[in-house]
């Protein structure tokens, strides 16, 4: 997580020099701020996504929110084996080195200060793309085909589908016919666990923070 500020020099909202709508109407208040966060976005992930891709990774989703008087930019990172902690830490550090230089090049990224979060995606992440559903081949999830909701396993998944077993039954699948895949939490029974088992689940119920934390600046 790094924390960073930057002044701006353009001139505020109203002032004189500011470009107006044609017809002479502005934007409605309500729809500015929207429009800004947007643009910021789209510049933001200019500058991320190459850094992220010739680090071997894909860029899931960068998020810009407000949180009090600063930004909070979330950029979420994946690979075709999933993304361990070291690499987002590298990745973290890539990115964070990225946005610091394009500021120093003049790109106005974000007004004022802005926290940087860099992680993995997490079990809740809809899975769109066909990388998403080969990375969980043999977990179980919910998807809707033919406006109705499907739940199975995930028995293969390549670039042009997903075969699901739904209750003992293969299906197969188009990705252009599935909407977004959720997957599903499965819960063993403590009797079914063996003893030798017991100490992975006690370790699994500490909190597991894919979030990289950095020097606040």
């Amino acid at each position: 997580m790094t924390q960073r500020g930057r002044a701006s020099g353009r001139p505020a909202p109203g002032s004189r020099g500011e470009a107006r709508p044609r017809g002479g109407e502005r934007p409605r208040p309500a729809d500015r701020p929207r429009a800004d966060l947007s643009a910021r976005r789209a510049r933001l992930r200019a500058v991320i996504e190459p850094v992220v891709t010739a680090a071997g990774y894909h860029l899931e989703d960068v998020s810009v929110s407000r949180a009090g008087r600063r930004h909070v930019v979330r950029v979420i990172v994946d690979g075709e084996d999933g993304i361990g902690l070291d690499a987002v830490a590298d990745v973290s550090r890539a990115v964070s080195a990225a946005l610091d230089a394009a500021e120093e090049d003049g790109t106005e990224l974000l007004v004022g200060e802005y926290q940087l979060e860099v992680s993995s995606p997490g079990v809740d992440r809809p899975l769109t793309l066909p990388r998403h559903w080969r990375r969980n081949i043999g977990r179980l999830v919910k998807v809707t085909v033919a406006q109705r909701q499907v739940t199975g396993r995930v028995v293969d998944a390549d670039d042009t589908g997903v075969t699901l077993d739904v209750d003992g039954v293969t299906h197969e699948w188009k990705h252009v016919d599935l909407g977004p895949g959720r997957v599903q939490v499965e819960f063993t029974r403590l009797d079914e666990v063996a003893d030798d088992d017991l100490d992975e689940i006690d370790d699994a119920d500490e909190p597991d923070d894919d979030e990289v934390e950095g020097e606040q600046r």
